[in-house]
């Protein structure tokens, strides 16, 4: 009878380079979270401190169209691919 402490943990193997990899409890082979998908848009907040910029300073960009915004309803998002945008350059605020 075997106890807990010979148990293996559970493995799994990557597709890309068939190595076999520890299995993480609420993610797959990729590192991605099964329970937490990524969110495509986030909030001007979320935004702000991914950027590491106030918040205040956050909604004043957004206004001013230098961050770049959806409204979806009564709610204003950043588009995470926009905002990736941003980053490496490819934006052009509008004037």
């Amino acid at each position: 009878m075997s106890t807990s402490s010979d148990a293996k943990p559970p493995t799994a193997v990557r597709q890309d380079t068939g190595e076999e990899v520890p299995e993480e409890k609420g993610s797959d082979v990729t590192g991605n979270s099964r329970f937490e998908p990524v969110r495509l848009a986030l909030s001007i907040e979320e935004a702000s401190n991914l950027l590491g910029i106030s918040r205040s300073l956050g909604y004043e960009l957004a206004a001013q169209g230098r961050i770049p915004t959806v409204r979806l309803g009564r709610r204003i998002v950043v588009a995470r691919a926009a905002l990736e945008r941003l980053l490496a350059g490819d934006y052009d605020p509008v004037a």
